[in-house]
């Protein structure tokens, strides 16, 4: 049993997945936090069935489903910006982009299904899923280059954008770009969901976004020491669940990542509750 972990350890297909998971958590734990800053976590829920819908669309064009995931996230999470700002309650506006995204991904899998296009089984349980055990080098090193580009990316309008998430009102009277930053952000998430679904696919994506943000949040109040600690509780996350994916076979990663991610979640909630009792 050891020699076969510590085989198995090294492999290729392993230090893909350590490698292209350590990005994916990075990038996912910063936006998160963020998402909850800004109460805005249903997008990500929407975003997870605009992926599967892009990819859909993808696979009946013939084109690659990654190009096919960004496209439709990035542009999907703009379009959410653009319609919670216009209509002043982004819960209808998500709602409503949520039903017709997901109406027409069904359409596109049926049409996907029925035409001469190949592996659309195969595909579609891809996307809902995830595939981080099957990530080619080149796919890889494509993720830890967007995720580099999108963590640097936040890092240039963090503290603006932690700024407005708090107090637009105040944040726009002083002359901060609120619409900009935020059309900005909607590109850095949409991008993140993106890689983000290779690794849990777009079921369990939300999970990935919101527990270990939620988790940080309930730690630390300021919301820069939370972005980080999020960040650190989603790799933790992320290289727990391949470990435990890679002990015991019939545990799919994507499916043991998220259970880690919730417990560091249920652990939070517990200690912030310890806490609150012992200063009362």
């Amino acid at each position: 049993m050891t020699a076969f972990l510590t085989t198995s350890l090294f492999a290729p297909f392993m230090i893909n997945a350590f490698i292209a998971g350590t990005a994916i958590a990075l990038i996912t734990g910063a936006v998160g936090s963020l998402l909850v800053l800004r109460v805005e976590l249903f997008t990500a829920d929407a975003l997870s069935h605009v992926a599967f819908t892009g990819a859909m669309a993808a696979l009946l064009l013939g084109l690659a489903t990654g190009l096919g995931l960004l496209i439709a996230c990035i542009g999907g999470a703009v379009v959410l910006a653009l319609l919670g700002r216009s209509i002043g309650r982004s819960d209808a506006a998500i709602g409503t982009f949520f039903a017709w995204i997901l109406g027409l991904g069904t359409l596109l899998l049926s049409l996907a299904s029925t035409s001469s296009v190949g592996a659309t089984g195969t595909s579609s349980l891809t996307v809902l899923f995830g595939s981080l055990f099957s990530l080619s080098t080149t796919s890889t090193w494509l993720t830890v280059l967007g995720a580099a580009l999108g963590l640097l990316a936040l890092g240039v309008i963090l503290r603006p954008l932690i700024f407005s998430s708090i107090d637009g009102s105040v944040a726009q009277a002083r002359g901060v770009p609120v619409l900009g930053l935020s059309i900005a952000f909607a590109v850095i998430v949409g991008g993140a969901t993106a890689l983000s679904i290779q690794a849990v696919g777009a079921l369990l994506f939300v999970g990935l976004v919101a527990a270990p943000a939620g988790a940080a949040m309930r730690l630390t109040a300021n919301p820069f020491s939370a972005t980080a600690l999020s960040m650190g509780l989603s790799v933790a996350a992320v290289w727990t669940g391949l470990l435990t994916a890679l002990m015991v076979p019939s545990v799919p990663p994507s499916s043991a990542i998220i259970l880690v991610a919730a417990a560091f979640f249920a652990i939070a909630k517990l200690s912030e509750t310890v806490v609150t009792r012992h200063a009362a």
